[in-house]
């Protein structure tokens, strides 16, 4: 093992120069949006996100660099020095890439821009790794049999079994220190074999053109996953929405920076979650405006009345920079049996309303770069046999929150829904009845995550508030 040495400057290559063919697209995959923002910037947010990393390289595929300038430009991505058009393979990237680097030594994370679930912790390993070795992979367990194939007769038959112990599975990043990587590569370009028989990924260069140099293993996660087949963007989204359904954590002194000189503008509260969120804002120095159909006639299924309570908030105080939509009704029964004014009662307000909100904010929203928040309910997932109408209406509007976030990401706008278990809200007095407390979230804990929500960067996304906390 070779001594300890201090840490050079980090550099991360995203690679970012395939098409999204196996995905069915003729435009780049890492230009395909998951959770709310294309899998590019969902790459680029977690390395310019990490301490360790000073400067990052991104190789585009030709004719998409214009639309790395706008995405690095729109999220303000600080640590992005160089976009630069890829290769015909991943080797000629990979070496333009390294040219562009130049003569200083430095630390190189080579990283596929379609695995945008990558770990943060994987970074900080990788980088601590590269101050004993000079080449660093990421890999995990291999929880399937391998099995070599040969051609035979008719078809391909197995050839050979390799116990599976001593299998990994390779993810990215793959770690050098620039000489090192740089010194393979030249070898592999003097070869003349190696373009009919190249490596499948960096480490293989090394591993043939340096035998002598170790490679060490960083424990990758299953997460780590590269989008690659259609299947893989629909599982991806899905991943995102688990790793997001908790609120990030905040200090005490983030809220009143986040909020004081600021305009928040809250329909359905007079009471409840809406009540909460309302009282914590304004502690937090925030100038709010309520409005429900109890406090002062505003129904959020008027768009009229949506529209002019918004425009009153804006000439108060020049500004809205939060809009939160509490509002919504629970009606009882199966759908066969409710009448025509329960049914347009609930699609108006638990619907329609969201929609009339967002309408009427986005002009407001836009000149703050502001958020949206909505909620939904638990039975979402599954629906209810006894409240399928209320069910459904809470479904669309996770589907609005996640088509908007898409639509709005252009104008710096963040939308994001909050899905809190069973609250006691006199909303659910009035539906159920009166239940242990030990059983129900309080409001409070709910406005307490939405604020958590408004204040962070998240967007696109549904949050979980469970009554364990987790």
């Amino acid at each position: 093992m070779a001594a300890l040495e201090p840490r050079l400057r980090t550099v991360g290559v995203v690679l970012a120069g395939g098409v999204g063919q196996r995905v069915g697209l003729n435009t780049p995959k890492q230009l395909v949006k998951i959770a709310g923002k294309t899998i590019l910037e969902h790459t680029l947010a977690l390395f310019d996100g990490a301490p360790e990393v000073d400067e990052i390289i991104v190789m585009m595929t030709p004719g998409f660099t214009d639309e790395v300038e706008r995405i690095v430009a729109l999220n303000g991505f600080r640590k992005v020095g160089k976009i630069l058009e890829g290769g015909a393979s991943r080797p000629e990237t990979t070496w333009r890439a390294l040219k562009a680097l130049g003569a200083q030594e430095c630390d190189v994370l080579l990283h596929d821009a379609v695995r945008p679930l990558l770990e943060p912790r994987i970074i900080t390993e990788c980088v601590e790794a590269l101050k004993v070795y000079s080449a660093v992979d990421v890999a995990i367990p291999s929880s399937d049999t391998i099995v070599v194939a040969a051609p035979g007769p008719r078809g391909e038959i197995v050839r050979d079994i390799p116990e599976r112990s001593g299998l990994r599975r390779g993810q990215t990043p793959q770690c050098f220190r620039l000489s090192v990587i740089r010194e393979a590569y030249e070898r592999a370009f003097a070869d003349p074999d190696f373009d009919r028989r190249p490596p499948t990924d960096d480490c293989g260069v090394v591993l043939r053109y340096l035998p002598d140099v170790p490679i060490y293993i960083v424990p990758g996660s299953e997460h780590n996953m590269k989008v690659t087949h259609p299947v893989d963007v629909f599982i991806a989204d899905k991943l995102f929405q688990l790793a997001a359904g908790t609120a990030p954590e905040h200090s005490p002194f983030a809220y009143r920076e986040a909020m004081e000189g600021k305009t928040m503008v809250v329909f359905g509260g007079s009471y409840g979650i809406g009540a909460d969120v309302v009282d914590l804002a304004e502690r937090h120095g925030a100038e709010v405006f309520s409005f429900s159909r109890s406090l002062n006639g505003v129904r959020v299924e008027d768009p009229q009345a949506v529209e002019d309570a918004l425009a009153h908030a804006a000439k108060e105080t020049g500004r809205i920079d939060y809009v939160v939509n509490t509002a919504g009704v629970l009606h009882m029964g199966k759908l066969g049996e409710v009448n025509d004014t329960t049914i347009a009662e609930t699609v108006g307000v638990n619907y329609l309303g969201p929609v009339n909100i967002a309408r009427a904010a986005i002009g407001h929203l836009r000149e703050t770069r502001g958020h949206l928040l909505l909620y939904t309910s638990s039975s979402y997932t599954r629906g209810r046999a006894d409240y399928s109408l209320y069910s459904s209406t809470k479904a669309a509007v996770v589907n609005l929150t996640q088509a908007l976030a898409d639509e709005w990401a252009e104008y710096g706008v963040r939308v994001n829904c909050v899905n809190p278990e069973r609250t006691s809200t006199p909303m659910r007095v009035r539906a159920f009845g009166e239940e242990p407390s030990h059983t129900l979230l309080s409001p409070r804990a709910v406005a307490q995550t939405s604020l958590d929500v408004l204040i962070s960067h998240l967007t696109g996304h549904v949050i979980d508030v469970r009554l364990d906390g987790t």
